[in-house]
């Protein structure tokens, strides 16, 4: 059972590691002896987990979507409103990227053309389909319009929010994640959400900076 454990550890930590070079220095230019260093692993115990670095990606993808997928979860049981879940999904990915070097490294993985291994969804299209889910929820809730072409918004709004990330990742720290979140919503809301509940979701937003902003 030790040796289990220890090989459990050993694996999550040349995970990590990968992910923090991946995100820092992308995935072409990360050999696996760069890996090996900065995992403090020998080169024997990265290749008793992972095969290639390929094997590597895939692991840091299947994380990301675990995390992802349990916070939709986690804001989905709580009872909250459709919309609400789903800008908390949101602003609760900003949050933990800028902790968690899987999550930022898998965005980056994703948009620098990276497929996954079936059965493992592209994370836009896993995405996608969560933002779906909680939109038609929402319409039905009457939180958001009900003449939206969802199919459209949910596009959008993935793709405001990856560009939103990718962007920032050059010009500004992930610190600044939470008021470019912020900034999504507010535009977002006025366009998709009915004058009278408006107010309701614009002051949530606002909340959920304040919530995960850095002290």
């Amino acid at each position: 059972m030790a040796r289990q454990v220890r090989a459990e550890q050993t694996r999550a930590t040349i995970i990590t590691a990968a992910a923090d070079l991946f995100d820092r220095q992308g995935y072409e230019s990360t050999s696996l002896s760069d890996i090996v260093e900065h995992a403090h692993v020998t080169k024997g115990a990265l290749y008793f987990h992972f095969a290639a670095k390929e094997d590597l990606a895939h692991a840091v993808l299947e994380l990301q979507s675990a995390t992802c997928r349990r916070l939709a979860r986690d804001t989905e049981i709580r009872g909250h409103t459709s919309l609400e879940a789903l800008m908390r999904l949101t602003f609760g990915i900003a949050r933990m990227s800028a902790a968690d070097p899987v999550l930022r490294a898998g965005l980056r993985l994703a948009t620098g053309g990276t497929r996954p291994r079936p059965p493992l969804s592209h994370p836009f299209t896993e995405w996608m389909d969560i933002v779906t889910a909680r939109l038609l929820g929402a319409v039905k809730e009457s939180d958001v319009h009900p003449d939206v072409d969802i199919d459209v918004v949910a596009h959008s709004l993935v793709c405001f929010f990856v560009g939103t990330r990718v962007v920032g990742r050059s010009r500004e720290g992930v610190a600044r994640q939470p008021r470019r979140t912020a900034e999504m919503w507010q535009i977002l809301i006025r366009g998709l959400v009915p004058v009278t509940r408006r107010a309701r979701y614009l002051s949530l937003a606002a909340r959920l900076e304040r919530e995960i902003a850095p002290v």
